[in-house]
């Protein structure tokens, strides 16, 4: 048996604003967007996609999956990042190597430090 991955979904309050977060956040190419739902896409054309659709359900605790990032320079993406609407988070993860953010809804993310 073999699974494709093929597309992570975002639940969203606003999926509109959440997905063109992520598409200006990522660079991803926007593969269609409706009235109901917004899928992007790596440039490349990989797998797995990212879909945002709305919910009615309310973000209560930090997530229990999250998207890890390796930037080539971790200072300057944070700046980056926070100004296009993140937000540092704190989850009590204390001084660590990577930082935590969360998008303009709340969903924590990592930009760890770059690698060779």
């Amino acid at each position: 048996m073999t699974l494709l991955f093929e597309e992570i979904v975002v639940d969203c309050h606003d999926f509109h604003a959440v997905g063109h977060w992520w598409q200006a956040a990522l660079g991803w190419t926007l593969l269609y967007e409706t009235d109901d739902e917004l899928e992007l896409q790596n440039p490349d054309g990989s797998h797995p996609t990212l879909l945002f659709l709305n919910t009615p359900d309310e973000k209560t605790t930090k997530n229990r999956l999250h998207f890890d990032f390796v930037p080539d320079d971790q200072a300057a993406e944070v700046e980056r990042l926070l100004a296009l609407g993140a937000q540092r988070v704190d989850i009590g993860q204390g001084e660590t190597p990577w930082v935590i953010l969360a998008d303009p809804e709340g969903n924590e993310f990592c930009l760890l430090s770059a690698r060779n």
